[in-house]
């Protein structure tokens, strides 16, 4: 049987890695909290560059959004105000952001807001993962040290499965915890085709502001999901949500 001491060293090591990572966290929520107070200075511009810094690094909340379409659409950008609304969309559904969208765009239906129970709860987990990894990294701590305490009196293997099990937990939400794959039609007209190729048959002819569900990417096309069938959108025409 492996020394218990061994064990608790290396499961101790796992949980440091994620608490280093929950430390970075806090160091990102102070900054959005700068740019927040840049936003209420009407200082924009600053707030924005902090905004859009987060955003490419996967950092973001339905308030930040808003903010970041707010500040677009003041300086004409109205590519990117929808772009951040529609993100904040897949955050926090509701008819005024469809609404608003739809304003920005000039378009009357919109395709691909539709937003199902299975992929509301996957949202839900993703926008608290953060909460979700330190509640388990806790637990596993607690674990730890009980094995520790206990180590040598609990000889049996089946006493460490709580301790692997919630690693497994942690490794898994932090690696495959993440939303469905989604992009906005950015380009003016935009092909929808059945095949990846020139050739293929048109499907619709569509403006910006829809949204398709990327199932692969082959070349320049990505496959997606158009009204209920698998079709193909060029890379170019549309922007990663």
């Amino acid at each position: 049987m492996p020394n218990a001491n061994s064990i608790f060293l290396t499961k101790l090591f796992i949980f440091f890695i994620f608490l280093l990572q929950s430390i970075n966290c806090q160091a990102d929520v102070l900054d959005i909290k700068r740019a927040d107070s840049l936003f209420q200075q009407r200082s924009y511009k600053e707030a924005m560059e902090i905004y859009q810094q987060n955003y490419q690094m996967g950092i973001y909340s339905p308030a930040m959004l808003l903010k970041m379409s707010f500040i677009s659409e003041g300086i004409g950008d109205k590519e990117h105000a929808t772009l951040y609304l529609s993100k904040y969309y897949d955050l926090n559904p509701n008819p005024q952001t469809i609404t608003k969208i739809k304003s920005l765009t000039g378009q009357s239906n919109l395709v691909g807001y539709e937003v199902s129970d299975g992929a509301r709860f996957m949202l839900f987990l993703v926008e608290y993962q953060e909460f979700i990894v330190g509640a388990l990294s806790f637990f596993l701590l607690i674990s730890l040290i009980m094995l520790w305490v206990n180590g040598r009196k609990i000889p049996e293997a089946r006493y460490y499965w709580p301790s692997i099990l919630l690693i497994i937990l942690i490794f898994a939400a932090n690696n495959f915890l993440k939303a469905p794959r989604t992009a906005l039609v950015t380009q003016s007209p935009t092909m929808i085709v059945t095949k990846p190729s020139a050739g293929g048959e048109l499907l619709d002819r569509v403006e910006p502001g829809h949204r398709v569900k990327i199932k692969s990417s082959k070349d320049i096309w990505y496959e997606v999901e158009w009204k209920n069938q698998t079709a193909y959108i060029k890379k170019d025409n549309v922007t990663r949500l």
